[in-house]
């Protein structure tokens, strides 16, 4: 049976763009199994969608191979402040509230982060009964609150929404066993629960691909490569110290490529400047293709992330498996599931986060031994094709979304009640939708003077304020689903 998929990611990206394409992955493979699949999204930085043309009324839509893109005019970055991001999250949940309740969809998937993807599925759930997929990239608001910074009423509006979302939603998809045991401990029924890691494009990196390296690299210099934000998160102020001690050693052969975008970008510049880091080079954000050619120029990946314990199970980055679809050796520094992965080749080599000095041991180690270079990225690849095919992973995603279209869904009656009521208070989230939607900004996320729809306000409070339930308790049952 073919359904409706409304597949909901303010940050999706088509591979001609710089960021993640998981989604673009899986909606493709959706399309291909005869579904009929809309994504809709923002204007995320690095981001392409493959659409063309002016924004008309704050959206421009069209498909792009078998699938139809509904691309909002709100821009986000990393780069962006707090506020300004609170902002674009709140604008794309408007306007993703009313496309959802404005056309009939057999399934919603909503892909967070940010975690306001789950308003447009939770109103469409308590309005017109349609299930959805809650999936969980990055566990809110466990890892903001992990990294500080977050005032605590927006910590406590992010644990409303994250139970109704995780104990609503006909699925849960999470990308590792730790964000899956988020989701437990939020109430959600186990046999609901199931991982699908990250996994390897296969065809846009491996031995295959032509390598690339920029000028600046010497022709027998050891390239570590480092492709992904530049932000707080990422700790890329440690990488810089292993620079200078390599320097300091007398470090010839190796060169550290840095590649990406991000707020502490200028700092890691400058900072480089400032102490003659000419083992260091920048480069922009390039499309996935590029990156594939110039993880083939490389001869090591870097997965480096900020000295925050949460980050060890509650991360799934798409560099690590960009090293190891490539058939490089990977040096990470995060404890836990990469230390695991990279440690069961053996892939790579992992070091305390942190730890500028083992960085810089494991850089120095694999710059002097080719062949061991060698063997790890073999290893890498293998583990790549046998285990985290994005493909394979795919079809499990797919077959996930379907069960849960599947499953009985409470309808509203005629009359409007629903047979899922949701308490329509006032709370964190409903008070910022309520300024955004509809008095605020229209459907489109423009700003707008006139209400669009005076029942816009009553659906984000209704979408997000759950009703009052007992403290979730943590059950210990299975997770299902290509374990990571």
């Amino acid at each position: 049976m073919s359904l409706r998929v409304l597949y909901l990611h303010q940050h999706y990206s088509s591979p001609s763009g710089s960021t993640a394409t998981r989604s673009h992955a899986f909606a493709q493979a959706l399309a291909t199994r005869g579904h009929a699949v809309t994504i809709a999204c923002g204007r995320y930085d690095g981001a392409t969608t493959g659409l063309g043309g002016p924004f008309r009324r704050g959206c421009r839509a069209g498909r792009v191979g078998g699938v139809e893109i509904m691309e909002f005019d709100i821009p986000c970055a990393n780069a962006m402040g707090l506020r300004a991001r609170t902002t674009a999250f709140l604008r794309y949940a408007a306007a993703a509230t009313r496309l959802a309740l404005t056309r009939r969809f057999d399934v919603v998937v909503a892909s967070s982060t940010p975690l306001t993807v789950a308003v447009p599925a939770l109103a469409a759930r308590a309005l017109r009964g349609t299930p959805f997929i809650f999936e969980i990239r990055d566990p809110w608001p466990e890892l903001p609150r992990a990294l500080g910074g977050v005032p605590g009423p927006a910590l406590a509006a992010m644990e409303h929404l994250a139970n109704a979302a995780c104990r609503r939603a006909a699925a849960v998809v999470a990308l590792t066993d730790g964000m899956a045991e988020t989701a437990l401990a939020r109430g959600t029924d186990p046999a609901r629960v199931h991982v699908v890691p990250n996994g390897c494009d296969l065809g846009l990196f491996g031995p295959h691909v032509a390598g690339w390296r920029p000028e600046q690299a010497g022709p027998t210099e050891c390239l570590a490569l480092y492709a992904g934000a530049h932000g707080r998160a990422n700790g890329l102020s440690t990488l810089l110290d292993a620079a200078a001690m390599l320097r300091a050693r007398g470090e010839t052969r190796l060169r550290l490529l840095l590649v990406g975008e991000g707020a502490e970008k200028p700092a890691l510049i400058a900072r480089a400047q400032a102490e003659r880091l000419i083992n260091v080079t920048f480069l922009d954000p390039m499309p996935r293709p590029a990156l594939g050619a110039l993880h083939a120029g490389c001869q090591v990946a870097l997965h480096l992330l900020a000295d925050v314990p949460a980050f060890a199970e509650w991360t799934a980055p798409n560099k690590l498996m960009d090293g190891l679809a490539a058939g490089r050796p990977v040096v990470t520094n995060q404890p836990g599931r990469a230390a695991r992965l990279v440690q069961d080749g053996p892939s790579g080599i992992a070091v305390p986060p942190g730890d500028a000095p083992a960085l810089a041991d494991a850089l120095q180690c694999l710059a002097g031994n080719p062949a061991q270079r060698t063997a790890m990225g073999i290893a890498g690849r293998r583990q790549a094709v046998t285990r985290w095919d994005r493909r394979l992973l795919a079809e499990q995603f797919c077959a996930v979304v379907e069960a849960a279209a599947s499953r009985p869904s409470s309808r509203p009656s005629p009359a409007g009640g629903g047979a899922d009521p949701i308490r329509i208070e006032s709370s964190g989230w409903a008070k910022m939708l309520a300024r955004t939607t509809p008095e605020g900004f229209n459907a489109q996320g423009n700003r707008s003077r006139a209400p669009s729809d005076p029942s816009d306000s009553a659906v984000a409070r209704a979408a997000t304020h759950p009703p009052s339930e007992d403290t979730a308790v943590r059950r210990p049952g299975r997770v299902r689903a290509g374990a990571a």
